[in-house]
């Protein structure tokens, strides 16, 4: 009986603590509203913002900058087998950030307490969105180089037909024999070298749309985490942040500098993407530092903005990452029959979303 009534006592107890620490464990969940920051720790976290920008900008510019200079390095050139070590760690990087940095944060915003359960807590927003941008960048993808296809073999084929016809009207007295090379030349042309011309052309054009569209999704990424440093108050926050995002801008840069290389762009059009790369997170950071005062990073408009920009964001570099990068490389007929390329590509690929994994702990 004694045991009974202080076993009851006990839960009696237990009852009456859970009732009472209910309110806390609840507001312990959400906290919707702004924490208030000393200035000297607002005065210490502008110092850090500051570093990071030129940590970011530089870090950028030497990871998109290696791979471009490949021209002049013969080590890094897209020839050189070692670029595909290079191209599937970059790549390994690029799939670790869509899956392991940019989606779980995506979950987070558009899954936070702060936001009103109907809709946004009865539905995927985040996966939905991730897939529907994974589509488009498909779409995007397949228009695009088909588009750039068809315009440039429009011309060869105008071009062809005025050389023909200029061809044909230069010297009458000698028709026959001017028709004739005029023949030999054009079937030079578009007789049995045109199809590995035409080959040539189409993976030319196809790294070139991978690039943009790659960069594209880098560059959304890259401007949203630089605002989300730069609002930030807290000395603590911005720290890791700092030597994190500097890593991760670099191995990202690398990937993109390796797409851009192969792409064979004139020089003016490779220095504006390595520089507009370079620059989106330093600026993201700036735009960050001069909304701080107003940026309520726990507002429904902040977190669902930050959450749908990071889910499509996380969708087109996973598409790209797969489809475009590595599965382009790895079944490429160079890779396929050189089973130490394959194992070094294999091993590069599985190091870099290694690396990039290990960043998610501080970033």
């Amino acid at each position: 009986m004694i045991n009974t009534q202080a076993f009851s006592f006990n839960i009696l107890k237990i009852t009456i603590l859970l009732i009472i620490l209910h309110p806390t464990v609840a507001s312990s969940e959400c906290s919707c509203d702004v924490k208030d920051t000393n200035q000297d720790h607002k005065s210490e976290a502008l110092k850090y913002k500051l570093a990071s920008i030129a940590s970011i900008l530089v870090a950028g510019a030497i990871g998109v900058g290696l791979p471009i200079l490949g021209k002049k390095i013969p080590t890094l050139s897209p020839e050189n087998d070692i670029f595909f070590m290079i191209k599937a760690f970059a790549a390994g990087v690029i799939l670790s950030t869509g899956f392991i940095h940019i989606l779980p944060e995506a979950f987070e915003s558009l899954t936070s307490p702060c936001l009103d359960q109907n809709p946004w807590g009865n539905f995927p927003f985040t996966g939905f969105v991730a897939m529907v941008s994974a589509i488009g960048t498909l779409i995007v993808d397949s228009l695009a180089t088909g588009f750039y296809k068809r315009l440039h073999f429009s011309k060869h084929t105008q071009v062809n037909a005025d050389e023909e016809k200029a061809n044909t009207d230069d010297g009458q007295h000698q028709s026959g024999h001017v028709h004739a090379h005029s023949h030999a030349v054009h079937g030079h042309e578009d007789g049995p070298v045109s199809p590995t011309q035409d080959l040539n052309l189409s993976e030319l054009i196809r790294r070139r749309v991978i690039s943009q569209v790659l960069e594209l999704g880098i560059v959304v990424h890259s401007v949203i985490i630089g605002i989300s440093l730069g609002a930030s108050q807290s000395p603590e926050t911005v720290k890791p942040l700092l030597a994190a995002l500097s890593f991760h801008q670099f191995f990202e840069g690398m990937g993109l500098g390796g797409c851009i290389s192969q792409a064979k762009f004139k020089s003016r059009s490779t220095a504006i993407m390595a520089v507009f790369f370079s620059l989106t997170t330093p600026i993201g950071i700036a735009i960050g530092i001069a909304i701080s005062s107003v940026y309520k990073e726990n507002s429904p408009t902040a977190l669902i903005v930050e959450g749908i920009f990071n889910s499509a964001s996380a969708g087109i570099l996973i598409y790209m990452a797969l489809v475009d990068i590595l599965a382009a490389d790895f079944m490429s007929p160079r890779m396929q029959t050189n089973f130490m390329i394959q194992l070094g590509a294999n091993a590069s690929l599985l190091l870099g979303a290694g690396c990039m994994s290990v960043l998610a702990k501080w970033a």
